[in-house]
């Protein structure tokens, strides 16, 4: 067995030094010995963490690449839009450990994959609809502590604004990955990363971390707001 150190970084993330020199991060596994999706997983007191890796999930890269603020913590409601085949929602699933995740997707064909992957981890709660409706799946998901946002969609900030007024609580957090290419493929991915905040900021968001995700994913940004309602 590999003999790793293992740190806590944030509330329920780790670093793991394996004594090569290169940065790693990890979760505990909520259903040890499971993998989702090819993950390498480590041992250290006993405990099973799964390696976290920044190439296949932007909030693992931005924290490798030194993202300040994590509000997504041991016990956090998340509302995770655009969950994909599950990658990070199962990461997230781990650190809020006892508390839901809602995961939204749109596409039938990925959910299928998201729920085969992820139905052991019972926190998770997958649910299809279209992220720029919230109204269609308010019956299923309540306020939420943290809303996560990974949408290749031209709206993105709209959508996340939406969705705070309907889902996030009072003084709760948004994480959104921003992808510039999804926006406008012609213009700079600066300017695009300045349009996107601006809305965030005139929707009701207080804009407290943004950090580059390259070279992980080229041009996005990952960006952490606080929302203040009394601002509608």
């Amino acid at each position: 067995m590999e003999k790793i150190k293992v740190k806590e970084i944030f509330n329920n993330v780790y670093s793991v030094d394996f004594g090569d020199g290169l940065k790693r991060i990890a979760t505990k596994s909520l259903v040890p010995g499971k993998r989702v999706y090819g993950e390498k997983l480590v041992y250290s007191d006993s405990i099973e963490y799964r390696v976290w890796n920044p190439n296949k999930s932007k909030l693992g890269a931005a924290i490798i690449n030194g993202l300040k603020k994590m509000p997504i913590k041991k016990g956090t409601k998340v509302l995770y839009l655009g969950a994909s085949a599950g990658t990070t929602p199962s990461h997230v699933a781990d650190i809020a450990e006892n508390s839901l995740v809602y995961a939204l997707e749109f596409a039938p064909r990925i959910m299928r994959e998201f729920i085969d992957s992820c139905n052991e981890r019972k926190n998770l709660i997958p649910v299809l609809g279209d992220a720029n409706r919230p109204q269609d799946y308010s019956n299923i998901v309540e306020k939420v502590d943290v809303i996560f946002e990974d949408v290749a969609q031209p709206n993105q900030a709209e959508i996340l604004v939406k969705n705070a007024r309907w889902f996030l609580k009072e003084n709760g957090y948004a994480m959104i990955s921003i992808k510039a290419r999804s926006v406008d493929v012609t213009k700079n991915p600066r300017e695009i990363f300045a349009e996107q905040k601006k809305i965030l900021i005139e929707g009701g968001f207080e804009i407290v971390d943004e950090i580059n995700i390259e070279p992980f994913e080229k041009d996005h940004m990952m960006m952490v707001g606080i929302w203040n309602e009394t601002k509608y």
